[in-house]
């Protein structure tokens, strides 16, 4: 991820160290970060200035151990993610920062039509590349980057989806930098995880922390499973009456079943593995205890690959053998469609300023990150050049794995990723390091500043609709970057003001 430091103006320094604030607080000092509850050089919000008050006569020792309940209470209840490379521990709990990350009316405004605007964008570029490629035709981007692209879908070639929707649940990865701008970091339009914990963590403060919401009005997040629900059954089969929806799930042993078995609770469908589910004359059933029913929408969270294994992986014992030739039959609906890999590809991603202004004729209202593409000759000789400086992501790899953040880098791992780039440059992009916005979280030495950024998510059947709010992700370990949950990573409930 882009991070690093920038400087601030004298005016924004003032505007936080003027804050002397108690309790919680004290002491608590971002230095030259911009800070979400600081919010220096912004105008100030009674609803936010209510919390200030609050957690400044908070004692620490109360936090302190309102967050030893909440630890305890995730644990108990199993909200729990995988993680695959630890030999060690299996299942963790995701830990949970109790000082809400808080958003204002007008912000969130931005994001949210940002979000929209951008949803908007990703679905028409797919239908074109699927259907009559003008964007390719016109060079807006490279035939090469999509066609020969790993997450094209040959199979997608042609066929018509429900409401041009190919994108049904995007995620899509915010930064703030120390203007305070929102910039968008990347765009998951794929299988998006997170929105479990959005909703958990938002009853967790409403169980321990309720006396600082009380008087404030916070949008709700509790909408979410009847939003995803309605957008699954809009898609369903136009000829059904009532679709059965189910979600489709690789299993237990998926990092984020934990999600999968809440989303499905949520929506109050079946959650379902590969082998519950079959397809017989051309249509999907799913094996209950009183025989087969059928299935007219599936929003799975299972990847291309793996499907179906009569038309990408034969070896797949994840996935529905037919699965695909159904779906093109139009007697079952999937979400997301297949093929929408490619839109969130990284190197796809530095195009969407100009695809945007492509489709829509609009200045995208949420910019990129500057982008350097290293396929692109003078993209790789700059970043080979300026590699201490840079943020260096391989396109298909996420998690915060296989990056180089050249500012933290040593002297072996430089010269280990600039052999990388030499030999297979196609593989990666280059980015900026950015200032990445604070926000006040507990650690053991205190209240301290840490690196947070924001997934919120859409849910497009028909229309788009923005969950107000959306993961804050928070990087926990002091000087950390990243704010993965795989890679050490926390969470905070995100607030949006009415």
């Amino acid at each position: 991820m882009p991070l690093i430091a920038g400087s601030q103006t004298q005016s924004q320094m003032q505007s936080q160290t003027l804050v002397q604030p108690h309790g919680v607080l004290q002491g608590y000092d971002p230095g030259s970060w911009f800070c979400e509850m600081l919010r220096p050089g912004h105008p100030s919000h009674p609803g936010l200035s209510l919390l200030l008050s609050r957690l400044a006569a908070m004692p620490i020792d109360s936090l302190r151990r309102r967050a030893a309940d909440a630890e305890r209470d995730l644990l108990e209840r199993g909200i729990t993610f995988t993680v695959y490379s630890d030999a060690t521990a299996i299942d963790r709990i995701l830990p949970f920062d109790l000082i809400p990350r808080v958003l204002t009316p007008p912000e969130w405004h931005q994001i949210e039509t940002g979000v929209v605007q951008r949803v908007r964008a990703l679905n028409m570029f797919l239908h074109d590349i699927y259907h009559d490629r003008k964007i390719l035709a016109d060079k807006v981007i490279p035939a090469e980057l999509v066609l020969g692209n790993s997450g094209y879908c040959q199979a997608m070639v042609g066929f018509d989806v429900p409401f041009r929707t190919y994108v049904h649940v995007c995620g899509t990865d915010i930064v703030r930098d120390n203007a305070g701008r929102f910039m968008v970091l990347e765009d998951n339009a794929r299988t998006p995880s997170g929105v479990a914990y959005v909703v958990e963590n938002r009853h967790m403060t409403a169980r321990v922390l309720s006396d600082l919401m009380t008087g404030l009005s916070v949008r709700s997040v509790d909408e979410y499973g009847l939003r995803l629900h309605n957008a699954m059954a809009e898609i369903a089969p136009a000829a059904v009456s009532d679709p059965q929806v189910v979600l489709l799930s690789p299993g237990i042993f998926n990092s984020a079943y934990f999600e999968h078995v809440f989303l499905a609770r949520e929506m109050g469908v079946p959650l379902v593995e590969g082998r519950d589910l079959t397809v017989e004359d051309g249509k999907v059933w799913m094996r209950t205890t009183a025989g087969l029913a059928p299935v007219h929408t599936i929003y799975r969270r299972i990847g291309d690959d793996f499907l179906d294994p009569d038309a990408f992986n034969p070896d797949s014992m994840l996935g529905v053998r037919g699965l695909i030739e159904a779906w093109r039959r139009g007697t079952v609906a999937i979400a997301n469609a297949v093929g929408t890999g490619v839109a969130d590809d990284k190197a796809v991603y530095a195009y969407m300023p100009r695809i945007i202004r492509y489709y829509l004729s609009e200045e995208p209202i949420l910019p990129n990150v500057d982008t350097r593409i290293c396929a692109e000759p003078d993209a790789l000789a700059y970043t080979l050049d300026h590699l201490q400086e840079l943020v260096v992501k391989p396109v298909a790899e996420s998690g915060g794995y296989g990056l180089l953040i050249g500012p933290h880098a040593s002297q072996a791992e430089l010269a280990d990723f600039r052999a990388r780039l030499k030999a297979n440059p196609g593989n990666y992009i280059s980015q900026p390091t950015l200032a990445l916005s604070v926000s006040p979280t507990l650690t053991e030495h205190g209240v301290r500043p840490r690196h947070i950024d924001l997934r919120p998510f859409a849910v497009t059947g028909k229309d788009t609709w923005v969950l107000p709010g959306g993961l804050t992700r928070v990087a926990l370990r002091e000087g950390s970057l990243v704010v993965n949950s795989s890679q050490g990573g926390g969470s905070k409930d995100t607030w949006v003001l009415a």
